[in-house]
């Protein structure tokens, strides 16, 4: 009797954090990171109206319900500018908002600096 109602708890706390994952406010990550044909249209659809640069979405990282969903794409930043002194390749986060409606809009754009990720040299581990 102990093992079934320890295994029916265990079975409860499954069912608990998997039902977690769909409330609104915490993030859940993509289980895969490919950008759909879907995910295609709904970045283009947010990011249509966006002036003196470009991006290209190369990794759908996850969503965030709120009163709608927010979504958060990993991009290859492409300035749309001529004469342009950008020649390494940059990448940005760009985080866009999908309401209730199907309307879609830029909640912020940050460029992602891969300097600030590792310092050469520089370690945290003793």
């Amino acid at each position: 009797m102990k093992k079934l109602i320890a295994i029916l708890l265990v079975m409860l706390m499954m069912l608990t954090a998997a039902s977690a994952e769909t409330l609104s406010g915490g993030w859940s990550a993509s289980a895969d990171p490919a950008v759909t044909e879907e995910l295609k249209a709904l970045f283009d659809k947010g990011t249509e109206a966006l002036t003196g640069a470009s991006y290209i979405p190369v990794a759908y990282l996850g969503s965030q319900v709120v009163a709608g969903r927010n979504h958060a794409f990993l991009c290859q930043a492409v300035t749309a500018y001529p004469g342009s002194l950008e020649t390494a390749p940059a990448y940005a986060m760009v985080y866009l908002y999908e309401d209730l409606s199907g309307n879609v809009s830029i909640l912020s754009i940050a460029d992602f600096d891969f300097g600030s990720l590792c310092s050469y040299g520089e370690s945290d581990i003793d």
